[in-house]
């Protein structure tokens, strides 16, 4: 890969990755108006790997006392609070990863379309708008219970549609529950640790056995998309609070109409 495409497809994933504007509908872009070759599937779990990186790390000691939490209630102890929000990430992960194996092939060759992707672009960023404006509320990450989670979970599950967004989907699901905008954003950039780590994983089964790897590309595209993934969940949350959701609302609709304005074209 040459290194502006390296440089500027990392950036796109580690910003988008964890932004409710869909990343699908940003990495389409370079390849629709530039004519760049695809980056790859080894590229693709290399900056993955990034951001997974970006997310653990920024989120330490919250991981650290989940892991603790989750360890005391398998030893019966469940009167910490982090040991239940442990096993609501878990039930919030089964939804993706039962819908990811069985419809991962349907959805690779039917619905990666520029045309699915806009669509869903500004559907889902209608419904985060509303979410914004008519949802939301006092709820924090103590809140989250069973049926919490799972219909986070299933709207995570959605988020496989290219377009969607998987943290725009999941905090707006959290919206409409009524949780406030930072524990719903924290809930959503927690439960997508196990989520990337499984996909990262179902798509290095297919390197095993590739010929060449371009090393150079794989080490470069995780360290440009874990920094920008950091920098980005840290501005992310702070903004929120302070403007909500609606600029980004704004963005995905303009992003929509831009795609189907290339498709138009077309």
């Amino acid at each position: 890969m040459e290194t502006l495409h390296i440089v500027v497809l990392a950036l796109i994933q580690g910003i988008t990755e964890f932004l409710p504007v869909s990343s699908s509908g940003h990495l389409i872009l370079p390849k629709e108006l530039l004519g760049w070759p695809d980056q790859g599937l080894a590229f693709d779990v290399a900056v993955h790997i990034g951001t997974l990186a970006a997310v653990v790390a920024y989120f330490r000691k919250d991981i650290a006392a989940i892991v603790v939490g989750g360890l005391k209630t398998c030893t019966g102890n469940f009167s910490d609070p982090a040991g239940k929000l442990a096993w609501m990430i878990v039930v919030a992960t089964i939804p993706a990863g039962l819908v990811g194996l069985a419809a991962s092939d349907f959805i690779e060759t039917h619905l990666r379309s520029m045309t699915v992707i806009a669509a869903t672009t500004i559907f889902f960023g209608i419904l985060l708008g509303i979410a914004d404006r008519k949802g939301g509320g006092a709820k924090t990450l103590a809140d989250v219970g069973l049926w919490a989670a799972l219909f986070i979970g299933c709207a995570q599950a959605m988020a496989l549609i290219p377009g969607t967004s998987r943290s725009g989907v999941t905090i707006t699901a959290a919206l409409f529950l009524g949780f406030a905008r930072e524990p719903a954003a924290k809930f959503s950039f927690l439960m997508s640790i196990p989520v990337i780590i499984l996909s990262g994983g179902f798509k290095g089964l297919d390197l095993v056995g590739a010929e060449s790897v371009d090393w150079n590309a794989i080490l470069w595209g995780v360290v440009i998309s874990a920094v920008s993934a950091y920098i980005c969940i840290h501005f992310f949350l702070s903004f929120i609070n302070r403007l909500g959701m609606m600029p980004f609302v704004y963005y995905r609709l303009v992003l929509g109409a831009f795609l189907i304005f290339l498709i138009v074209r077309v």
